[in-house]
């Protein structure tokens, strides 16, 4: 038999106590209307109390007006007609004034059954009658007010009526329901217009940019996912200048991985043939070794050096962003020898681009040989094709290579008199197939520089860059001090 269905949880969706609208626009709408109606509710008691005050006011000057009655009647008498008169115009049913201390009954009326409730408005405490009006609403009906006041017509110490405060509860019960409808009325109207300016100024553009994010999340190439800067100077404005930086930053991304993909499959695909061929070249280098020739003796360690390079790489399949740079094996490096190896195979020499090395010969580097010495064969070899390539030049190329040590940081100075870097291009010089300016580069040698000096703890950065040329900075650990310092300038080949 199967087993009875064990109650579940609900779904938090279906906890909600109340419906919460999930648009920013209407969100603001709700809350603005709520906010001005919460403070027209703060206003409605101290107006509510002041039109209290001022109705039972208004019946004191009558009832005092009317006290004035019997003084200039004849005899002092008031007959039954007018006293009922006065007494009626007035709303009150007994009057009394007190003078130096003695109260005296002016017009006497039917002596109410049940003791009349006092308010008196003699310097009464601030705050003190905020909550009569409801005291007087929420009362059983047909109950009277007994109402002190000072005289304002006569002179006497105060003035008292009595009155049934059926006519006042119906008057605050009107007011009430006008203020009610006017704070009902100007909250709607607040919360509208603070709805249409927000929405105008700050709901849409939130809304454009939302949009754009969602359009460039489905598709990073959908032109309508850009978003164009409106030229806003608040913080609108500047999310749109970032969120249309970002956008461009990470399709330039997207399209270095694409490439370094595409870059990475073909060379797995001729990896396998290129070690083939360079084991050729091995042993058709170690055939050249037993010849006898001066001039083949003279050249074969330097083929054999270049031969064992290609062989380690093409064995570690060291494609950018196919594979990572394997970690280097710092050892010292004497840096002259590696500046004339790397100015070789750069093609530095007369009658082109010439090297002027400023390396004494036992400055030391703690780095790892190959990857240093693919590291200044990148820097040179740009700045010698920058060279060559600038249009119009009368002055020869040269490349100057400096050495400095600070602390235990070793830096290598390369200065150029190239044509220098564009402005556009300094932000993604260092940045997969984003930084090469001639149309078969590929722009990887200086990222691949750059990952090799800081898989060594050190960096690679643009020190300076314009019309007079580049100057690079490569900081990698300092090596053994030289016992002397010495400077050399070497011209031509290094």
């Amino acid at each position: 038999m199967a087993d009875a269905a064990t109650p579940q949880d609900p779904p938090k969706t279906e906890r909600r106590r109340f419906y919460w609208p999930g648009g920013l626009s209407a969100r603001l709408l709700v809350l603005t209307t709520l906010f001005v109606a919460l403070f027209g509710l703060m206003a409605l008691v101290p107006a509510l109390a002041d039109f209290e005050k001022q109705w039972l006011l208004d019946r004191v000057r009558a009832a005092e007006l009317a006290s004035l009655a019997p003084e200039v009647a004849p005899d002092r008498v008031v007959s039954e007609q007018l006293k009922s008169q006065l007494l009626d115009g007035a709303g009150v049913e007994i009057v009394a004034i007190s003078v130096d201390g003695i109260r005296s009954l002016v017009f006497a009326g039917p002596r109410p059954s049940v003791a009349p409730y006092l308010v008196d408005l003699r310097d009464r405490a601030p705050g003190l009658g905020l909550f009569a009006p409801f005291q007087t609403l929420l009362g059983a009906d047909g109950r009277r007010v007994r109402v002190m006041a000072e005289a304002r017509f006569r002179k006497a110490d105060f003035i008292e009526f009595v009155a049934p405060d059926t006519e006042l509860k119906r008057a605050l019960a009107a007011y009430l329901l006008r203020l009610v409808l006017t704070v009902a009325f100007v909250s709607a109207m607040a919360g509208v217009l603070v709805f249409l300016t927000l929405n105008l100024f700050l709901v849409r553009p939130m809304q454009r940019i939302t949009y754009a994010m969602e359009r460039f999340r489905a598709d990073p190439d959908d032109p309508e996912a850009r978003v164009e800067p409106s030229g806003r100077r608040d913080e609108i404005g500047r999310a749109e200048v970032e969120l249309d930086r970002m956008q461009a930053d990470l399709r330039a991304a997207l399209s270095s991985r694409a490439r370094l993909a595409a870059l990475g499959e073909a060379v797995a695909k001729i990896n396998h043939d290129l070690r083939n061929m360079l084991t050729s070249a091995q042993i058709a280098s170690e055939r050249l070794a037993a010849l006898k020739d001066p001039k083949v003796s003279q050249a074969l360690p330097r083929l054999e050096r270049a031969l064992d390079r290609a062989v380690k790489l093409a064995a570690g399949v060291l494609a950018y962003g196919k594979t990572q740079e394997p970690p280097p094996e710092p050892r010292p490096t004497l840096l002259a020898a590696a500046i004339e190896a790397a100015a070789e195979e750069a093609r530095l020499g007369e009658p082109g681009v010439r090297l002027v090395s400023e390396v004494d010969p036992r400055d030391e580097l703690s780095a790892d040989p190959d990857q240093l010495h693919r590291i200044l064969v990148n820097l040179m070899r740009n700045a010698r094709e920058a060279i060559e390539l600038q249009p119009d030049r009368s002055a020869p190329g040269q490349i100057a290579v400096s050495f400095r040590r600070q602390g235990r940081i070793s830096t290598v100075r390369l200065v150029d008199n190239g044509p220098g870097i564009p402005e556009r291009a300094r932000e993604r010089l260092f940045q997969p197939f984003a930084a090469s300016t001639r149309p078969d580069g590929a722009g990887l040698g200086l990222a691949i520089a750059r990952e090799l000096a800081q898989g060594h703890g050190g960096d690679l950065i643009l020190a300076d860059s314009g019309p007079e040329g580049s100057v690079f900075e490569l900081r990698l650990p300092a090596g053994r001090r030289p016992r002397t310092t010495a400077t050399r300038k070497v011209g031509g080949k290094g």
